[in-house]
């Protein structure tokens, strides 16, 4: 299994988001940096205390032009379900059949258990600038995400 690795690109994929929509990846290229983050369950504790956390920060991610998108492989309606009792603000993507987890290399099980919990960071033209990977360290999924989003954001204005 090929794992996505800083400097590459996302590879373009799609899937339905909480209220069904396909939502195709290409579309936020060349418009928005992308922090693409993915959680092994709708409601579990930690998963929920990342995406609220997430929640919490989308105002900010905002402000930095970036695009929070969240990917787990439950159903469309588990995700409407966990986005309105949490009040997500953000997209939500099903991976049912594990394609895109398996697609960017994602770690399918730890401990033969629980999907794998990474999150990737890209620039506005798709490419990968930062990886954070940890099972445990839930809001650091966001902080570390967001610290890159602003030194992007100081960056998008400068000609090198």
């Amino acid at each position: 299994m090929k794992q996505i690795k800083l400097g590459d690109f996302i590879p373009d994929f799609s899937l339905k988001d909480q209220d069904g929509n396909l939502i195709e990846i290409s579309n936020f290229l060349g418009k928005k940096k992308m922090v693409i983050f993915f959680y092994p369950q709708d409601g579990s504790l930690n998963c929920t205390r990342e995406a609220c956390y997430f929640r919490d920060l989308s105002d900010v991610f905002d402000e930095a032009d970036a695009v929070i998108i969240g990917i787990s492989g439950q159903s469309v309606e588990s995700h409407k379900e966990f986005a309105e009792i949490n009040r997500l603000k953000y997209t939500l993507l099903s991976d049912a059949g594990d394609s895109v987890r398996k697609l960017l290399g994602v770690p399918g099980r730890v401990f033969g258990l629980v999907p794998g919990r990474v999150t990737y960071v890209t620039d506005r033209s798709g490419k990968v600038v930062y990886i954070f990977d940890s099972q445990t360290e839930t809001q650091r999924h966001a902080d570390e995400a967001l610290k890159i989003c602003l030194l992007l954001k100081r960056t998008d204005n400068v000609n090198i």
